[in-house]
């Protein structure tokens, strides 16, 4: 079954092509699409107007229906909502059916589970108004954990080189018509955020200062299975894609930097370091999309 519903009222021609389309693939996300929606339509105003393209997918409960009932919100923004149904679950093929349903120049990806603050969606239309590509996140903020696990891993992971000085964009990235153009189709991979981030120099990716709040699973057991994912996508993506490499700038993370970090925080680093461990030790898990909800 595929379905596609806009869920407000038509709009004007003038007003049929946004600024900006938002894409959030929700594969049994009951629980948290409508809060995502909620963030999104409290957005601050957008110069050209947004649309919102949920793609359930796979879904066997009601994100759907969950994702309609925020109809009004959009409607009085003046804004567009399609929420589309697919029977395939995977999230590469809700990502390119959005991508065939949009019609923003601009577009962003966003996992439902992220909740975004009301300047952010300005800002990334901002930086991606130009011509030249650009590939744009914002300021990440890791939301409070209920697992004492979880939580001493995000700090230090929120401390690494890589997420402290790059533009990771996980849960959220956005990228111009110039910038879409570098791919076609998205891939069946594992790590999308990885791909796109890669399709673009360090020098065309921007970091805006406005924050969006993306969760850290839960328990050290999804810890070690997200990480191990992680890690299987980053290899694909190198095996695959090689010529991405040029654009890969992740920072060294010196013994020192290490050492600093370990002092400060011993039990996080602890956590860290343990997870790390347990996959190198175990690089075959299961595979399939984790959570660890």
């Amino acid at each position: 079954m595929e379905r596609s519903t806009p869920v407000c009222p038509p709009v004007s021609p003038a007003a049929s092509v946004p600024a900006l389309s938002v894409i959030v693939p929700a594969s049994n996300e009951a629980a948290l699409i409508a809060e995502c929606l909620r963030a999104l339509a409290a957005s601050d105003p957008v110069p050209g107007g947004v649309e919102v393209i949920v793609v359930a997918n796979g879904c066997r409960d009601d994100t759907a229906a969950r994702a309609r009932d925020r109809a009004p919100d959009f409607a009085a923004r003046g804004w567009r909502l399609v929420v589309r149904e697919r029977a395939d679950g995977g999230k590469l093929a809700a990502l390119n059916d959005g991508d065939a349903a949009a019609a923003g120049a601009a577009r962003a990806y966003l996992d439902a589970d992220v909740r975004v603050s009301p300047p952010l969606l300005p800002a990334l239309a901002a930086a991606l108004a130009t011509d030249a590509p650009r590939y744009a996140s914002g300021t990440l903020r890791i939301a409070r954990a209920r697992s004492w696990a979880s939580r001493a891993y995000a700090r230090i992971w929120a401390r690494v080189p890589f997420m402290s000085t790059d533009v990771p964009g996980c849960g959220l990235f956005a990228v111009n018509a110039a910038g879409r153009a570098r791919w076609g189709a998205f891939p069946d991979i594992v790590s999308d955020d990885t791909f796109v981030r890669l399709n673009f120099a360090p020098s065309e990716r921007v970091a805006v200062p406005a924050p969006y709040d993306w969760p850290v699973v839960e328990g050290l057991p999804a810890l070690v299975r997200v990480r191990r994912r992680q890690d299987r996508g980053v290899a694909e993506i190198a095996a695959r894609f090689p010529a991405l490499a040029a654009n890969d700038n992740k920072p060294p993370f010196p013994l020192a930097r290490k050492l600093r970090l370990a002092l400060s925080d011993p039990l996080g680093f602890a956590v860290y370091s343990g997870v790390a461990l347990a996959v190198r030790l175990s690089p075959r898990g299961p595979d399939g999309w984790s959570r660890g909800r």
